[in-house]
């Protein structure tokens, strides 16, 4: 099955300073982004969706600039082709606005689900931040 990969950007009134930790750390991303997460022993993230274990490397990160999360087998081993979703946080030069880029690479193919999805996991992010 192949994968899909969707990207989109929402505008976020918060410093980049500001919305980072909600993007990298276990206790920032359960606050906005699924039901709990934790971050185990070995660094390897878990992502808990309806009682459901999804766990994660976070394989590259650029603090107050970006964060990477690829996804593992049950197994918390690496796959061919894994699934990923990557954050960023980029400034507009011409408005000096902040956004934030959501890349989002899975199994999941329809787009207006995904936008949908997304478009409410970030209102609650704008909603804890205030932004």
């Amino acid at each position: 099955m192949s994968k899909f990969k969707f990207t989109n950007e929402y505008p976020i009134n918060a410093s980049a300073r500001m919305i980072y930790p909600y993007l990298s750390t276990a206790s920032g991303l359960a606050q906005w982004f699924c039901h709990d997460v934790r971050l185990n022993e070995d660094k390897v993230f878990n992502f808990i969706w309806d009682n459901q274990n999804h766990y994660a490397e976070m394989n590259s990160h650029r603090t107050n600039k970006s964060v990477r999360f690829v996804f593992l087998n049950e197994q918390k081993l690496h796959e061919p082709d894994p699934s990923y979703m990557d954050f960023s946080i980029e400034t507009s030069e011409l408005t000096q606005e902040q956004y934030l880029r959501v890349i989002d690479y899975s199994d999941e193919t329809d787009k207006e689900e995904l936008d949908e999805m997304w478009y409410g996991l970030i209102q609650g992010l704008r909603d804890i931040i205030g932004g």
